[in-house]
């Protein structure tokens, strides 16, 4: 299994400094990694640094919260693309799940795919603040809505443990039968938990620990 396929290698905390950006664009040249996921300030850079490489540049919307306006995601996806974004991760509106306001939740990933054109959308569903019920509605309205892939976490719920291999199976038996793909994120550190992710379903891992896991 070539696990750096699997792997965007990820930069979102707040206190990123350049120095850990370019050390992580680097490792992700070395590894030949599939894509880095940073925040949108660091897209035309990034994207400069990794031209000529097949690495993907991702970046977040709404993050991490989800509970901002649906223009306003729409809106900073439009410009992610505009600067080199390849790929857009949005937060879902984890209020509108917990208040069964589905179709709201539905519309406002919508509306972020409509800005997204031909770009793939993936949509954060935040496991840990689910319940098992939410996490399958949440899922039915990512495949209702169009997106691309259904993705655990955003890794900043306080004492939230990111992607289980139980929710990766719940999550790929509610979408058995859709395209709609899964990316495990948040708390990912070792090469037997990626495998194991993968194994359940997973076709992306969203980590900071890349390197340690295909070394």
């Amino acid at each position: 299994m070539d696990l750096a396929k699997y792997i965007e290698h990820t930069l979102l905390k707040q206190d990123a400094t350049k120095e850990m950006l370019v050390k992580l664009l680097n490792e992700a040249k070395t590894h030949n990694f599939k894509g880095v996921c940073v925040n949108s300030g660091n897209i035309a850079f990034a994207k400069e640094y990794l031209k000529n490489t097949d690495v993907k540049i991702v970046t977040v919307v709404g993050f991490p919260l989800g509970a901002c306006l649906s223009e306003a995601k729409a809106f900073e996806t439009e410009k992610a693309i505009e600067l080199g974004a390849d790929e857009i991760d949005m937060v879902i509106n984890v209020q509108a799940i917990k208040d069964k306001d589905y179709e709201f939740a539905q519309k406002d990933i919508e509306i972020v795919k409509k800005a997204c054109k031909e770009k793939p959308l993936k949509v954060i569903i935040e496991t840990d603040l689910l319940t098992k019920e939410e996490i399958v509605k949440a899922c039915e309205i990512i495949v209702k809505a169009g997106a691309d892939f259904a993705k655990t976490s955003t890794g900043f719920v306080k004492n939230g443990v990111g992607a289980k291999v139980e929710d990766i199976k719940l999550m790929h038996e509610t979408l058995k039968g859709s395209s709609v793909k899964i990316k495990a994120s948040g708390g990912i550190k070792t090469k037997e938990q990626a495998i194991a992710l993968i194994e359940a379903g997973a076709s992306r891992l969203g980590t900071s620990s890349g390197v340690e896991i295909v070394n």
